[in-house]
């Protein structure tokens, strides 16, 4: 095989991966203006039914072109050589393979944070603002968008600096070293991501004693699930959307509940929903998520570790010069279908676990206030009610609203 059919290959899987999602798209598009469904149609009224309709279309609208700017710079970038451009770019500054790497990636990072922004602003400046979602001060955009880089230069520049310098040493047995390197970041992450990275971006503050508190605390008694850790984010800060969610394990696990859940919902739909919450743990669904996320990781590094050395992934985009950090991005190009049939499993897996938390919670509390919960948190963000099957099946982590419903309610 010559590095020109690969490259050709590379093209062809962009390609069809860019045609099956808008083709995804628009299968989506024609349910948009289907009947609210019976079993919603208590929350759902005309009027927010058409304001969900409304939303969708410029979603929809706006993702085609965000998309097929995105798909026409790839295509473009990789035809004329950029990767080359960028490579000869990081070699003028230095020859050693970790600075050189850095500089690569730095380039192509930064760019394309600065191609997608006008993007990110449009979302969230017009689109979520028109349907009064957007709490977001620009101020707090552009501090978001300057913490996510330094994180991204700290951390990823870090990890890929280790991975290159294990490379220099132990070549085709990198992965390993690799694998063990990422899974105790994954696990770290796990443990302390909401008491080291969410308050860069967020106040937490414990959730004051009152009678949700003492909901909560009596539920997670009942069921022997030891929460000593509930706090509140500021997620008003920046949208109308609500979420709740736990984290950390042992000491450290704690649940988290924006403040416009607590806006959103009585106390007993909030017990609700973490009673589903908290089905995930007794299900070990966050420990099998991770250890799964391990073991593919590790599949996947053993795969580039075979093809890593060969100089033909470097010369497939177009870099003369073989080197680890080109050989990198080919081998993600060229994995993308294996990475699409991984995620179909995982949202599959994820769809399963969703309805095994849904039972949990129904059986350790009640199906209502979840029921009325869940349909408060649907028309409050205007979500799709009517979702097109293959495009669930493609790209939900989650079973539909309308799915949730007819299981909770046998």
């Amino acid at each position: 095989m010559t590095a020109q059919t690969l490259f050709y290959i590379i093209i062809g899987i962009l390609t069809v991966n860019f045609i099956i999602d808008k083709v995804l798209d628009a299968l989506n598009a024609k349910h948009f203006k289907d009947e609210v469904p019976s079993e919603i149609n208590d929350v759902f009224d005309t009027e927010a039914y058409q304001k969900s309709m409304n939303y969708k279309f410029t979603n929809y609208k706006f993702g085609l072109w965000s998309s097929l700017f995105s798909f026409v710079l790839t295509i473009a970038f990789l035809w004329l050589d950029g990767f080359e451009w960028v490579d000869q770019i990081a070699r003028n500054y230095s020859s050693h393979p970790i600075v050189v790497a850095l500089i690569f990636f730095g380039i192509i990072m930064i760019a394309s944070d600065l191609l997608s922004t006008p993007f990110s602003y449009y979302k969230t400046f017009v689109i979520e603002e028109q349907f009064g979602f957007n709490k977001t001060s620009k101020a707090t955009f552009i501090k978001d968008k300057l913490k996510g880089l330094l994180m991204l230069v700290l951390l990823g520049g870090g990890i890929l600096a280790f991975i290159v310098w294990i490379y220099q040493f132990t070549q085709e047995k990198f992965w390993i070293y690799a694998w063990i390197v990422i899974t105790l970041f994954t696990v770290f992450m796990n443990m302390f991501y909401a008491r080291l990275i969410v308050p860069l971006f967020n106040k937490q503050t414990p959730l004051e004693n009152g009678s949700l508190r003492d909901k909560i605390s009596g539920y997670a008694a009942s069921v022997g699930f030891n929460l000593d850790n509930i706090f509140v984010i500021d997620g008003s800060k920046r949208s109308t959307k609500a979420n709740a969610y736990f984290s950390g394990f042992g000491k450290e696990k704690r649940v988290t509940l924006y403040d416009t859940l607590i806006n959103d919902l009585d106390e007993d739909e909030i017990v609700a929903v973490l009673a589903h919450e908290v089905g995930h743990y007794k299900k070990q669904h966050i420990i099998i998520n991770l250890l799964l996320s391990i073991i593919l990781t590790g599949i996947t590094l053993y795969l580039l570790s075979i093809f890593i050395s060969n100089p033909l992934l470097s010369n497939a985009i177009g870099v003369s010069t073989p080197s680890f950090h080109a050989g990198l991005i080919a081998f993600g190009l060229l994995y993308s279908p294996i990475s699409e049939i991984t995620g179909l499993i995982m949202n599959y897996l994820s769809r399963t676990f969703e309805y095994q938390a849904d039972h949990y919670a129904k059986t350790t509390y009640k199906a209502e206030p979840l029921i009325s919960g869940l349909k408060k948190l649907s028309k409050n963000s205007l979500s799709n009610l009517t979702p097109h099957p293959a495009y669930v099946f493609m790209h939900y982590s989650h079973p539909t609203l309308l799915k949730r419903i007819q299981v909770l309610k046998h």
